[in-house]
């Protein structure tokens, strides 16, 4: 998958796949505590615990991620299943120009991925070739890390009263990401390291006498 990454075929595009959520309507924290637009906190945590009682109130994000342009596509649904995946999946169609030859959908082994309808939509399209990423290697998908990156420009330090105004903060974020775009490479950024001293069993210094 690496390899994917980093030499695609010419006329190609390589784009990562998956779901955000659930999210649900609350405060979402941040550098600075959240406020409720009404009778301060312990109205608003009255509030919040109602709503959570409520499991309609919310939804789920899909995103479509190109790591070679860092461009991303999303669309919020109140529900996750195959109906909405395909659904989503046909918006992806749409997005990428008709002049790629061939389009490598990376996607993890969630059982909506990989449903009867889905992959006839795969056989359907032949430009489309579905890569699922190995179990428990979420990170071989580099939608993952963007995914904190949306989180940060559209619902964090923020307090929603309903679905509708998450999913006009996505928007606004997607709009300003990808104004603002850049590629994600693959691999760790290496962080900066202090030298190291010496150890336990460094030579002592050992002081001059006359000189010497």
């Amino acid at each position: 998958m690496e390899r994917l990454y980093t030499s695609s075929p010419a006329n190609s595009v390589v784009i990562c796949i998956d779901e955000m959520g659930p999210l649900s309507v609350r405060s979402y924290p941040g550098k600075e505590l959240v406020r409720g637009r009404q009778e301060g906190l312990a109205g608003r945590a009255r509030w919040e615990l109602q709503r959570d009682r409520d499991r309609k109130l919310g939804g789920y994000v899909f995103g479509a991620f190109v790591p070679a342009t860092g461009e991303a596509l999303t669309a919020t649904y109140t529900s996750r299943s195959i109906v909405t995946f395909l659904d989503f999946l046909g918006k992806v169609e749409e997005w990428v120009p008709k002049d790629v030859g061939r389009i490598y959908a990376i996607m993890d082994n969630l059982r909506a991925h990989k449903a009867y309808d889905v992959l006839l939509f795969d056989v359907a399209r032949p430009r489309w070739e579905f890569v699922f990423q190995p179990k428990y290697a979420a990170y071989l998908n580099l939608i993952e890390p963007w995914w904190k990156t949306l989180k940060s420009l559209a619902i964090k330090g923020r307090f929603f009263e309903t679905w509708e105004q998450i999913e006009e903060a996505i928007a606004k974020a997607l709009d300003y990401w990808n104004g603002h775009r850049h590629p994600y490479v693959w691999g760790r950024r290496r962080r900066h390291r202090a030298p190291r001293g010496q150890g336990v069993g460094a030579m002592p210094r050992m002081a001059s006498v006359d000189g010497v």
